[in-house]
């Protein structure tokens, strides 16, 4: 495993981090969850990400039953505030109330006194960023969180946050959260620029587009049952958007490069997202052990100027780069 700073911060992150959005607590039982935790302890992964809302809560306690007994200063611990953890209107958003209340439930779930890094994960137009901004700084003081960061926020929200900070003294955010893969690339016009130049690194999720670049999805045949295209009540609706057979063919021309290279397609997928050097770490996900290990196998790969032209070439203009397609919520949900 290679590791980088998370932004300009101090804190070293695995290049490779494992995340449990979709997975634990819903997709995939408890005990082969706890074998996918072990799998990447064993392959080096130090740096774990979920989220209050993820499985209803239920990601959060899952991960932190499989994580019990490790040395906790052997780990990175990430988690994320924002979407309806309850029926109550105050059970949302980025208010002091809401962040305070999530963030105990989120360290009794998980199991710890602090989280490394707590993330707020999207904008909310309700509540004065400066509110949000004391009270992550308060919770820094307090040592229950010792970095702070966003997910899916725009280039202005990014820089309004930062200005905040710096001119209240408050803690400055270390890092984003955005969805980032060779098919999805709206950071890279205004976010990643203006996070370089502040020194603000990029956990990106979804490295694999949902697993679409794994290229197991064929063109004009059904999803595989069991599948993330077929998960009605998780996956699907996300991944629709790269569901379509002219996106398919093209990822299908992608696997002549990975053979190339030696790779996998899923380990040419994480490997393009590192390339970037904004970026800190790569999420990925598993349903199965061997999923892990497959993935972590891009770690430290490098892909030369020549092989990201090929790739460009293959997938032209179906990508996305629109920086539009960054939003949050008008309202809180």
């Amino acid at each position: 495993m290679e590791f980088r700073h998370l932004g300009r911060s101090g804190l070293m992150v695995s290049e490779i981090s494992y995340g449990n959005w979709l997975t634990h607590g819903s997709q995939v039982e408890e005990d082969a969850a706890k074998l996918c935790v072990q799998a990447a302890l064993d392959e080096g992964i130090t740096t774990f990400d979920t989220a209050d809302v993820y499985a209803g809560t239920k990601a959060e306690e899952v991960l932190g039953r499989a994580l019990k007994g490790v040395r906790r200063e052997s780990l990175e611990i990430f988690t994320k505030v924002y979407w309806p953890t309850g029926k109550g209107r105050n059970d949302r958003g980025l208010s002091r109330k809401h962040i305070t209340e999530s963030i105990h439930a989120s360290l009794r779930r998980l199991q710890t006194d602090y989280v490394d890094l707590y993330q707020a994960h999207r904008f909310d137009a309700e509540t004065p960023l400066e509110e949000t901004l004391k009270t992550f700084d308060d919770l820094v003081r307090q040592g229950k969180v010792l970095y702070v960061g966003v997910s899916e926020w725009s280039a202005p929200q990014i820089a309004q946050a930062l200005k905040i900070a710096d001119e209240m003294g408050f803690d400055r955010l270390v890092s984003n959260q955005p969805q980032y893969s060779m098919l999805w690339r709206v950071i890279e016009s205004e976010i990643v620029p203006l996070c370089e130049r502040e020194g603000v690194g990029q956990i990106v999720w979804s490295p694999i587009a949902q697993g679409v670049l794994t290229g197991k999805y064929l063109p004009g045949q059904a999803a595989p049952e069991g599948s993330r295209a077929t998960d009605q009540a998780g996956g699907a609706g996300m991944i629709a958007r790269f569901m379509k057979d002219d996106v398919l063919a093209k990822v299908q021309e992608l696997k002549p490069i990975a053979a190339d290279l030696g790779l996998s397609m899923a380990q040419l997928a994480v490997a393009w997202v590192l390339q970037n050097p904004n970026v800190s770490s790569a999420i990925v996900g598993a349903s199965r052990p061997e999923q892990v290990r497959d993935n972590v196998k891009a770690a430290g790969v490098k892909l030369d100027a020549e092989v990201l032209k090929r790739i460009d070439d293959v997938l032209g203009s179906l990508v996305e780069r629109d920086p539009a397609k960054t939003v949050s919520p008008p309202k809180r949900p």
